[in-house]
């Protein structure tokens, strides 16, 4: 039998190099070499027959042998491997079906029935109760994640573990003996990791509820965005002014012309000598009324129907801040609109924003009817003191 059991070990470790997947980092050769060394150790000095203790050492070596073929059941896949082998050494079948229940009993979730089973279940186990646990997890559970093709967060694998080893117990007496102590010590850390994590995220959401408030503090009403309003209002309005401004020196300058057209050239034309002087002075008055009307578009006030409803200030339509969209209302209904819009910053602000944008919209209105109008009186007195000379020169001839 001594020499079974050497082929066996040979034959096993040639199967696991040849045939094992190479992600297999916990369940291969150091593990069932693990599990026969704790095997020996669990039955040295015990009650057992020889055959039984050459049993177990045989059922040690196969149990995990199945792994080369299908890893969802590699129980089964190795009874068959181990059948086999032992046929081929002629080995009695009672101790081919001695070793099939051992291999058997290793399944998660197997109660063992014997004290063989106890034996080999708590060698398969013996890791729990090691001091370098925490290595013989971290293997497995890179196997697992290569495996199953799936991360497994820090907190998910300690409280997995914590909930096998404080469900898990070892069956034989020596098993416990030797191991418990130290299983108790593998818990004791994996409570203390898990403390420390729970302090951790503690810690982390307190910063993240931390960051909340702070951006929310940045987000509140500060003094740095209320003078960027304020400042490009002012501007928006000093613009709006010298615009007027220039509407105005102009509408004047071209009143001035047609006075003066009225009162001291027009009068002349009622001399047929003077019948030359018609056209230009028909162009020059043209061009002059024409800088006029631009001149007062440019300075027409715009004012909208001046009501809104609540409807309006609830889905934030209205803008408060223009008094064209108020002037036709209740100061009551107004009140209650602003104090609406002063507690909701988003409204207040969208409010700001949109005024500013339509302020820019006016300012181009203005901007662009201003150098149209200058445009067409540069061009106006230019054509006109033209029709004047050569009226003059054709008269002349």
């Amino acid at each position: 039998m001594d020499s079974i059991l050497q082929e066996a070990e040979q034959y096993v470790i040639d199967l696991l190099n040849d045939k094992l997947d190479k992600n297999f980092v916990y369940h291969n050769i150091a593990h069932t070499q693990r599990v026969v060394e704790k095997v020996l150790e669990l039955i040295e000095g015990e009650e057992l027959a020889e055959n039984e203790k050459q049993v177990l050492v045989l059922a040690a070596w196969f149990h995990d042998v199945g792994y080369t073929i299908n890893p969802e059941n590699h129980e089964d896949e190795s009874i068959k491997i181990s059948g086999n082998f032992l046929r081929d050494k002629k080995v009695s079948e009672d101790v081919i079906d001695e070793v099939a229940a051992l291999i058997t009993s290793t399944k998660m979730g197997m109660q063992p029935k014997n004290n063989l089973e106890k034996i080999l279940k708590d060698a398969d186990c013996s890791h729990v109760g090691s001091k370098n646990y925490a290595d013989f997890t971290e293997l497995l559970r890179k196997e697992w994640e290569t495996l199953k093709n799936e991360k497994f967060k820090d907190e998910e694998w300690d409280e997995s573990n914590l909930e096998f080893l404080t469900k898990h117990r070892f069956y034989s007496g020596k098993a416990s003996k030797l191991w418990e102590k130290q299983k108790s010590k593998n818990i004791a850390q994996l409570l203390k990791r898990k403390q420390k994590q729970l302090q951790e995220a503690a810690k982390f959401k307190q910063k993240k509820e931390e960051l909340a408030y702070k951006k929310n503090k940045v987000e509140l009403p500060e003094r740095g965005i209320e003078t960027m309003f304020r400042v490009a209002m002012r501007n928006h309005i000093t613009l709006s002014d010298i615009a007027d401004t220039k509407a105005n020196i102009l509408l004047s300058v071209n009143a001035i012309i047609i006075s003066m057209t009225l009162s001291t050239l027009i009068p002349k034309l009622d001399n047929p000598s003077n019948h030359y002087l018609i056209i230009p002075t028909i162009i020059f008055v043209i061009f002059t009324v024409i800088s006029i009307v631009l001149s007062v578009l440019a300075t027409r006030p715009n004012v909208t129907e001046g009501k809104f409803t609540k409807e309006d200030v609830a889905n934030k339509k209205v803008n408060l801040l223009f008094f064209g969209n108020f002037h036709q209302m209740k100061l009551s209904d107004f009140e209650w609109a602003m104090d609406e819009m002063m507690q909701d910053r988003d409204y207040l602000y969208g409010s700001l924003t949109k005024d500013l944008y339509f302020l820019g919209l006016v300012l181009n209105r203005k901007y662009k009817l201003l150098r149209i109008t200058y445009t067409v009186f540069m061009i106006g007195i230019l054509v006109s003191v033209i029709a004047f000379a050569v009226a003059f020169k054709m008269q002349a001839n």
